[in-house]
Parts: C-alpha cells; structure tokens; sequence
C-alpha cells in the first residue's frame, strides 16, 4: 500500500495505532470519557488517558483470559469479568480490586449503568451489585446467561438464554421476571433506547425480536453468519448488526422491520462484517470486518469513510466514546487503533 493509498484512511493521519500481541476480547471508554481500556486474551489491560495517547500502560487484571470488560458503573474506570472466576474493578490509576469472586465458575457476561448497577453473568446466574460492590440480588435463568443488556434508564437487566431471554425490575422487591420466549439458542442481546423491542442474535444466524409491551415476533433472517455485534442507533430507528459481508441495518421506525428490507452499507465483496458500533449522537454507524477493515457510514447518505485498512486480522471489539469523538477499534490478532474524528487529518 502506498503512501496515497493509506492516506486515505483515517487511522493514518487521524489515528494511533499498537500491536498489543494478544486478542483484544473488548475495548470501551469510562462513563467520564477521559480514560479508554482495552481488555485482552492474555489476561491484562491496557489503560490509554485520553490526555496522553502516547502511553499505553499494561495493567494484569486476571489469573487467565479476560472475557468481558465494561465501563463502570462509577464515572471513571472498568470492570472486568475472568476465566479464573473473579469480577474486578480497575481504576484509572490501574488499581485493582476484587468486587466478586465465583471459584472456578467464569464470569463470561459484564453489563453496567451509570444507575449505579454492575450485572456479571456466571452460569446461569445473574448477579447484581452496586456501584459500592455491595451484592443486591442474584437473578436465575433455566440455562447459561449468553449476553446481558440494561434499558435506557438502567431500571431493567435482559439476559438471552436457551429458548429466549428474561427481562427483569432491578428494584423489585419480588422478583416476577417477563419471559420472552421462542425456540432455539439466542447468543446475545440488545434494548431498544426507548424500550420498545429486545433484540436477541440467534445461532441459527438469524435476529429474534420482541416488540414491547405486546411481545408480538419479530424475525429477522438471511445472515450468512453468526451476528455477533448488535447496536443500536441512538434514538432507536436503526439497529445495526453483524453476521453478513455488510453492514446490515433492520428499520425499528414506521411500524417496525417485518416485512421490510433492511439497509446494507459497506458491502458486497463476500467479507463477514464482525462488529458494529452506533454512534451515541448521530446517524451514524461503524463497522469492522472479518479482514480487518474498519469503515465509518453515514446511514441517510449511505456515505462511506474509510478507516482502517484490511491486513490486521477479524475486528474483535469496535466502541465510540461518549461523545462520538473517537472510535477505539481492537482485532483478534491484537491490533488497536484510536482515531480522532474531531483532529483535522
């Protein structure tokens, strides 16, 4: 690639770039936005403030990999779920502290809201705690939680599971979970902002939908591969998936997506789209390719802007910062990237 070539990718004149020499399980900005994490195979985190994008600082979070990482739930800092059974929180700074440990059972799902809620997934169990760690109840599913998601106002929790999924009051004093149902193994979840659907990824390849409060179906087919990246667009008329060699957008305005096409953006030359990410203000959506492409689309306009080139290995983990500003972008191979749209490149 020549200089013309790469130039014509933000990473390049916007963006810095690491190869951190393990997978990149997940990356996210702090609730504050001044501190970014990226939580890999390896066990470890690096830390990156916001105010000195130089420094990357290697944090050892786990005893084994690290399967899940969020913001937390306070203003700063993350937590992090692990395969040695441990739920821990790490400061900016790169303190570590323990919130839970489960012994030899892996903390696969990590979910927080800014509520003051922290949900980790073990088994078939969800546990919740506050933002001060204290354990606030344990929520049981019949078979192992796959993905977690919290409302808009982080009043409810959803968790996918075999058969479906399971929303729940956080604050209920007696538990009577509203169970969706439909047949099959559902991989993950998502809410729509304003509450009016739930969203699961099936294994099927294929999305499974429930629109609220009436629980009326919605199916959503066609992948040629697993969805493993759902998101939706900030005031819920888009939600963008994963699972085909597009960006695949289902319409959630105007009566909903049955029996409409969805939109497809960035594709059509056979490469699996891995992850999307929505942007937090605008119209806008990223997604990140089984070659390592990583592209920003306008969806009115369906414009295209390139942001990392193919040649990294699968796009693993792809989030936006809390204020649309930067978008951090990590790969299987252990690839990062921060690109700055707000610098003039």
């Amino acid at each position: 690639m020549n200089k013309s070539t790469a130039d014509a990718f933000r990473v390049t004149t916007q963006g810095i770039q690491r190869e951190l020499g393990a997978f990149v399980v997940g990356t996210c900005f702090s609730n504050d936005g001044r501190t970014l994490a990226f939580a890999l195979g390896d066990g470890t985190v690096r830390l990156v403030a916001m105010s000195d994008l130089d420094t990357w600082n290697t944090v050892e979070v786990h005893d084994g990999g690290i399967l899940a990482l969020a913001a937390d739930a306070r203003p700063d800092g993350f937590v992090t779920g692990g395969d040695d059974g441990k739920l821990r929180r790490i400061a900016p700074d790169g303190t570590v502290s323990d919130i839970a440990q489960f012994g030899m059972k892996w903390v696969e799902q990590v979910a927080t809201h800014t509520a003051g809620v922290v949900a980790a997934g073990v088994g078939k169990v969800v546990h919740l705690f506050d933002a001060a760690g204290k354990k606030l109840k344990e929520l049981v599913h019949p078979s192992s939680v796959t993905g977690l998601g919290f409302d808009m106002r982080g009043k409810r929790i959803g968790a996918s599971h075999y058969n479906g999924a399971t929303l729940w009051f956080i604050a209920a004093k007696v538990d009577s979970p509203r169970k969706l149902e439909w047949k099959g193994s559902h991989t993950g979840i998502a809410i729509h902002p304003k509450d009016e659907a739930v969203v699961t990824a099936m294994q099927e390849n294929a999305l499974h939908g429930w629109a609220l409060p009436d629980l009326k179906h919605m199916r959503m087919s066609g992948y040629p591969a697993k969805t493993q990246s759902l998101s939706f667009s900030r005031g819920g008329k888009w939600l963008a998936s994963s699972g085909a060699d597009a960006m695949v957008l289902w319409p959630f305005h105007g009566g909903g997506p049955m029996g409409k096409a969805p939109t497809e953006l960035a594709g059509g030359d056979g490469i699996i789209c891995s992850q999307v990410a929505c942007h937090p203000i605008n119209d806008i959506v990223a997604g990140g390719f089984a070659d390592g492409l990583v592209v920003v689309a306008d969806i009115a306009s369906s414009r295209i802007v390139p942001v990392v080139p193919p040649g990294h290995g699968p796009i693993a983990a792809l989030v936006w910062s809390t204020d649309g500003t930067r978008l951090a972008i990590g790969t299987e191979t252990g690839y990062a990237a921060i690109v700055d749209f707000a610098a003039r490149g």
